[in-house]
């Protein structure tokens, strides 16, 4: 059975997610849907002797939050594979190539590239999926994963599929943009269009080869960063001149867009939501009954359809429909439903003040 190992990106500040996520303590190392951190679950997704043969898993994050990848391994009784750190944000393409050339010497074994910040309801429909990717994957295909839409969201990117390989397995035709509303109905009803996960299933070698053909800068950049990194225990501590060299971009636009040899499997039907947003978590609170949420204490009053969380102060709210109240310590987010994308500007705007 194919060897894989799991490499968990641990990049992001969910500005989105103002005020409880923060460049500090972003979205995945805090609990967002249960009472462990987003990084956790995500962790717990990989039991050692399941039906996947797993590797220990490995870790992206930058070199400040070292102490809560360790923390977090600790808390679920593992020791990390790897975790790389880096000295500065270059993206998911740099994070790629970076992983591709630690893991380059085992041959035989796929690399499973996820972030640590999304929410998956079904464990076991997740290993069907990466099980119907393992073939593509170990012929040479860059595989992603296909989220089955089931409304037309306007939050996320998504995939078309082209010619069919196998049962479930398709070549990619192309990716879009997030859309309008208009557009992503008819990607919805179109029955061709799947929500990009962000989620990557490969071997070292057949991604070290796109970066060669598609974005050769990016791996010169990350190759001498890993060649001057310096080792700590599992911590890689990446080359700060090198690495702050290499270009910022996605693995979607760098390799995935570009590459012929691109897999996608599709429907995955496993509960996922990337919890990019406090509507996101709204509506899924809607589902589950669980509209007052946090530490703090929460009062509401003839309320309907509106989100409260606190993990600070006491909160009172009275007769109001279709909102989202969040605090923390020192700061309440009061967003109208629908309207929270635009949590980022809030953010944008604080840190122009400082600046």
């Amino acid at each position: 059975m194919t060897k894989i190992f799991p490499v968990i990106m641990c990049g992001g500040s969910g500005t989105r997610l103002w005020p409880l996520s923060q460049k500090a303590m972003p979205k995945q190392y805090q609990p967002i849907v249960t009472d462990k951190s987003m990084l956790r679950e995500t962790i717990n997704r990989f039991p050692l002797g399941g039906a996947l043969n797993v590797a220990l898993p490995s870790f992206v994050a930058a070199v400040s939050h070292e102490s809560f990848i360790i923390e977090a391994c600790k808390r679920e009784n593992l020791n990390p594979n790897l975790i790389v750190l880096e000295p500065c944000a270059r993206n998911t393409a740099a994070v790629a190539a970076t992983i591709s050339l630690a893991f380059a010497e085992e041959e035989d074994a796929l690399i499973l590239l996820l972030p640590a910040d999304h929410h998956i309801e079904n464990t076991k429909a997740f290993h069907e999926a990466i099980q119907t990717g393992v073939p593509s994957a170990e012929a040479g295909a860059l595989v992603t994963f296909g989220i089955q839409p089931v409304t037309p969201e306007t939050g996320y990117g998504y995939i078309r599929t082209g010619e069919t390989e196998a049962e479930n397995i398709f070549k990619v035709d192309r990716f879009v943009e997030k859309p309008d509303l208009t557009t992503a109905e008819r990607y919805l009803a179109s029955g061709e269009y799947f929500w990009n996960a962000g989620i990557f299933l490969f071997s070292a070698k057949a991604m070290l080869k796109a970066f060669e053909t598609h974005a050769p800068n990016i791996l010169q950049g990350s190759t001498k960063a890993i060649d001057e990194a310096k080792t700590v225990g599992a911590s890689l501590f990446l080359d700060p001149v090198s690495f702050s060299q290499c270009e910022s971009d996605s693995i979607d636009y760098a390799i995935m867009e570009k590459a012929g040899n691109v897999h996608i499997v599709a429907p995955v039907n496993m509960g996922w939501s990337d919890i990019g947003s406090w509507d996101a978590l709204r509506l899924r609170a809607l589902e589950t009954d669980s509209l007052t949420q946090g530490s703090g204490n929460i009062i509401t009053i003839d309320c309907k359809d509106t989100l409260v969380r606190s993990d600070g102060p006491t909160i009172a709210v009275i007769g109001v429909e279709d909102l989202i109240v969040v605090a923390n310590a020192d700061s309440i987010l009061i967003s109208k439903a629908g309207a929270s994308q635009d949590v980022k500007k809030i953010v944008e705007s604080l840190d122009s003040k400082k600046a």
